[in-house]
């Protein structure tokens, strides 16, 4: 299986390009992606239930004259559900140029990082389970492990176009 990472793994000097990443948690974890996917991170609107979706997708919001289908990070990741809070946000970004929303714990901050600090996750990770493929590396941040994830990569084809068909 050949696949392209968005965030390039690679430890030579010459290529050690500078990152940056916006930083968020979900359940006590902290997840990374790259911040010209980020379109914005808006505070949890009103969301809008719809019909006959998979269980990870919230519903849809209204985001300027835009419907925008939201999708729960922990259903989409089989964690516990949390209640809301006030440090609950949606980010919103670009996955394959349509706009989805992201609901996660919190927003913590943009990481600039060099590519060679970035290290491949385990390949028992990878194997591991169906749809593993969109974490795409592991960074060591103030001695906690930063999971980094390509969105672009999160959803199949099919659930792409479900999406856009809300």
């Amino acid at each position: 299986m050949t696949s392209q990472a968005l965030v390039k793994i690679d430890n030579s000097a010459k290529n050690d390009e500078l990152i940056q990443l916006v930083s968020f948690m979900l359940a006590d974890e902290e997840y990374g992606v790259e911040v010209l996917k980020v379109r914005e991170i808006i505070r949890m609107p009103t969301i809008t239930k719809m019909p006959n979706v998979p269980q990870h997708v919230e519903g849809i919001i209204n985001l300027r004259g835009k419907v925008i289908p939201i999708i729960s990070m922990r259903r989409r990741f089989g964690l516990m559900e949390n209640e809301n809070n006030n440090h609950t946000r949606i980010i919103i970004m670009d996955v394959v140029g349509s706009l989805t929303g992201f609901i996660v714990d919190s927003v913590s901050e943009v990481i600039r990082i060099h590519s060679s600090e970035i290290q491949p996750p385990p390949s028992m990770v990878l194997s591991g389970g169906i749809g593993q493929e969109f974490i795409t590396g592991v960074f060591n941040h103030a001695e906690r492990l930063l999971i980094i994830m390509d969105i672009d990569r999160m959803f199949s084809e099919d659930e792409r176009e479900s999406f856009s068909e809300m």
